[in-house]
């Protein structure tokens, strides 16, 4: 597949990823402030009303993302490769980025760990000990966790909707775009990530009246908020800059939303920071050898991704 010249400016790929990002926080408030709809009754309402309204607005970036990209031959498939939407190499797509993000929670699965091993040790404590008792443990933690999962809307948007637009949005439409314009994989791994910072401004409200009207401490949490959005949106466009592949910022996406913020130390758990530690240093060693594009483009004939981001070194 031939690499098509950068025949946008830098302007308007910035401008164009800038409205993608405005036009994806303002479609959530359209039901209330343009279609004038009544305000939710519960919960669970006001959460498919954003799922519809996220959804929408990615499909138009999507469309939109594909009349700005100049690719000559408006074929389905270069579009695909654009949006790094591929069949091959899935297992690598999925295990590498996987275990690679599994590093910096090193503390916090040997946090989970050690209260799950608790839990376990209380509950036997109180039943014979037997192996069954053990199996009926484990199994009914995890039916529970399950269901509980499957019927929370909280956890729809967490786990499938925000992971799911929001990779379409600032990853798969976003750097094509700029990488169009002429920015340097480099440059676009900390512009990308501004961006997508931006479009969580919109919850400052939300966090302003959870916190007694209190500005300090509502723009103190904002603020953590962003700092981690931009850290986690560098990472998340580096894998999809280095391995073509959106799956990879996807799996890492809806992993680091199941975990939250990593366990930096525990009290009375020193195993906690040691693991921590260990695993980010593991994490950084590993960076680059577990994303390398070799990888996920091993035994193509050529570079299924377009403009040729996933051969970046």
């Amino acid at each position: 597949m031939e690499e098509e010249d950068c025949s946008i400016s830098k302007a308007v790929a910035v401008t164009s990823c800038t409205a993608m990002t405005l036009f994806y926080v303002a479609v959530l408030y359209a039901p209330t402030s343009i279609l004038r709809l009544p305000p939710p009754p519960s919960l669970q309402v006001f959460m498919i009303r954003r799922f519809i309204c996220a959804f929408v607005s990615t499909v138009v970036s999507v469309v939109v993302c594909a009349l700005i990209l100049p690719i000559r031959k408006m074929e389905f498939s270069l579009l695909l490769g654009a949006y790094g939407i591929r069949a091959d190499h899935i297992w690598q797509v999925v295990v590498f980025p996987l275990s690679l993000t599994s590093l910096m929670y090193a503390g916090s699965m040997i946090l989970k760990s050690l209260l799950l091993v608790d839990s376990w040790r209380e509950y036997m404590n109180h039943g014979e000990g037997s192996l069954v008792d053990c199996a009926s443990f484990f199994w009914r933690n995890f039916l529970d966790w399950g269901l509980s999962t499957v019927s929370n809307v909280l956890a729809w948007r967490n786990y499938v909707v925000a992971p799911l637009t929001e990779e379409l949005v600032f990853r798969a439409c976003m750097i094509p775009v700029l990488l169009s314009g002429g920015f340097k994989p480099t440059t676009v791994i900390f512009l990308c990530p501004i961006l997508f910072s931006l479009a969580h401004l919109n919850h400052f409200m939300e966090y302003y009246s959870k916190q007694n009207n209190n500005l300090v401490r509502a723009i103190t949490v904002v603020g953590l908020q962003l700092g981690y959005t931009v850290v986690f949106g560098s990472y998340a466009t580096f894998l999809f800059a280095r391995s073509g592949h959106l799956l990879a910022p996807l799996v890492a996406h809806v992993f680091c939303n199941f975990m939250g913020l990593p366990v930096l130390f525990s009290r009375r758990r020193g195993v906690v920071c040691l693991a921590f530690v260990v695993g980010m240093v593991g994490f950084l060693w590993l960076l680059f050898p577990m994303t390398s594009p070799n990888l996920f483009n091993e035994r193509t004939n050529n570079c299924r991704c377009w403009h040729g981001y996933c051969t970046w070194n």
